[in-house]
This record gives C-alpha cells, structure tokens and sequence, in this order.
C-alpha cells in the first residue's frame, strides 16, 4: 500500500476524517497526481491524435455509410444533393437574374463553385455539432476530442472525392467542353489546402457549438450570408468593376472565394483570378489550421461538462 493510502486507511481506522490537514493541491502535486481530463501539452495531444488516426477514418466512413441507408439512392444523393442545388440556383441567378452574363462557361463556373462551397459549408456545420451530438461518447471514454471535429471534415472529403469526379467530368462534358490540361494536376494541392482550412474552422466551430447551445440556430444564417459573398453565382471582379480595387481584395480575400477562384482557374480555361490568390489559398490553409487547433485545444478538458 502507497503512503498516501495507507494514512488515509489509518485515519479511518481511527475515526477521523480521511481528508489530511494539507491542502489537496499540494498534496496531489507532492506525490504526483493530476487530474484525469487534464488538457495535455501541445506536442502530446499532436501525437494522441496521430495515434488515433485510423479511429478518425474508420467513423468518418462508418458515418457516411449509415447517412444515406435508409434512402432508395443511397451514396448518390452525395452528388445528387449539390447538383440539384446548382439546377435551381442556374435558373434563379443565371437565368432570371442574368448573372451568367459575361461569363463564357457559366454552368462550369457555377457547378465549381456549388461543389467547393459546399465542401467547407458541411465541414463547419459538421464540426459545429461534433462535440455536442457525441457527448455521450466524449463523456464515457478518455481520448483526444479534436478527433471529432477532424473526423467530421474526413466525412466530407471522401464526399468531395466522388462530387469531384464528377464535377470534372461534367466539366468536360457541358459545352463549351473544357479540356483536360496539365494544370489539373493542381487539383489535389488546393484540396489540400482547403482541408487544412476546414479542419481549422470545424474545430473552431466545435468548441463554440460545444459552449453555445444557440449556434445551431444561428449558424445557417452565416453559412447563408456566406455562400452569397463568395461570388459561388457571380464572378466578383465582374460585379465590383466600379469600385475601388481594394473592395474586390477584400471580397476575395474571404477564404471561400479563395479556393472556389483557385478551382476555377484549375479547371476553367478562359477564367482569370487575380495574381494574389494563391498567396491568400496558402495563408488560410495555414493560419485557419493553427488558429482553429489552437482554440479548441485550450479548452480541450471543458467538453463533456454539464
């Protein structure tokens, strides 16, 4: 028996309290005891959450496998569901509208950016409600809760897998019938970074949607405001032709309008973003990853509570 045991057993045999006149701060801290939700350092949650990795694959599948089982279509409603949305939204803004004016390849145009907004939209939705929907699993067993958030992103991006083949192939197909070039070979690196942006922004969204019982409410009003200053129906240069230019630096200084503009230069032959948004794809995938970690680790030992 340890000596902290054995005086606590001493001092209920005897009759008094078992609690020592020490303060238990000090008295945890001078044999070495900590607390069992203690928020671990940086380097050592890195590395729980490497060691669970195949953890994060295997839900994030095993999610996208019961999501669509109890419908006719099953996985098709993966692509049936962003495609059906640029339908309406064609008639709606290309049409009615006229925000296709302009645009040489305007089905291209909007299908792309339908299909990466959306990418990020379910990435922070998801990641909003990660904690809170699974707090059954986060309060019976100890493990890293960032892998929730990531794990939701996973979700998405084996979506985006399938939606992308077909974008690329609808791409080629819809006239004027884009060309496959070698710049598409680029299409990994800017999923790449992108995801490395959701993953920042999904755990962001985890720890306010954990803390906030209100986000779920609010936040399909952002998303909202969000995919309509994107320029996912109108093409921003275009439309902000009469202002100065530093509205339009800022317009697309928004991380969705920079990796929708990206897509498109990839797989748009006659689109042109501006000069600057690679820049901007790198610093959102960097600083939205670090910031977003960051602020869900600090209050890694809060989720679960209450």
């Amino acid at each position: 028996m340890s000596q902290p045991e054995s005086a606590v057993a001493d001092a209920q045999a005897g009759g008094a309290s078992p609690l020592p006149e020490e303060p238990l701060a000090e008295l945890a801290a001078r044999y070495g005891l900590r607390r069992a939700i203690a928020r671990p350092p940086l380097g050592q949650y890195l590395r729980q959450l490497w060691e669970r990795r195949h953890f994060i694959r295997t839900y994030a599948t095993s999610r996208n496998v019961s999501k669509y089982s109890n419908s006719a279509l099953g996985q098709l409603w993966q692509v049936l569901t962003p495609l059906l949305n640029a339908g309406v939204y064609y008639v709606m803004f290309g049409v009615i509208l006229g925000a296709q004016n302009g645009i040489p390849n305007y089905p291209a145009f909007l299908i792309t950016g339908i299909f990466v907004f959306t990418y990020t939209q379910r990435s922070v939705l998801g990641g909003s409600r990660s904690i809170s929907s699974n707090l059954g699993l986060v309060r019976a067993l100890h493990f890293p809760r960032g892998a929730l958030p990531i794990a939701y992103t996973v979700q998405e991006l084996q979506q985006l897998a399938v939606s992308m083949c077909v974008l690329m192939v609808l791409v080629v197909a819809i006239p004027p019938h884009e060309t496959i070039t070698i710049a598409w070979l680029l299409i990994p690196v800017v999923l790449l970074l992108q995801t490395m942006f959701n993953i920042g922004a999904a755990m962001a969204m985890a720890r306010v949607g954990a803390m906030v019982r209100d986000t779920s409410q609010l936040l399909p009003f952002v998303m909202r405001f969000w995919l309509y200053a994107s320029g996912v129906f109108f093409s921003i240069p275009q439309k902000l032709e009469k202002f100065p230019e530093w509205i339009q630096v800022v317009m697309q200084f928004n991380p969705a309008a920079t990796y929708i503009e990206l897509m498109r230069d990839i797989l748009i032959e006659s689109h042109r973003p501006a000069p600057y948004i690679w820049p901007f794809a790198i610093f959102w995938a960097v600083f939205g990853l670090a910031a977003g970690f960051w602020y869900f680790w600090r209050a890694e030992e809060r989720y679960g509570r209450g």
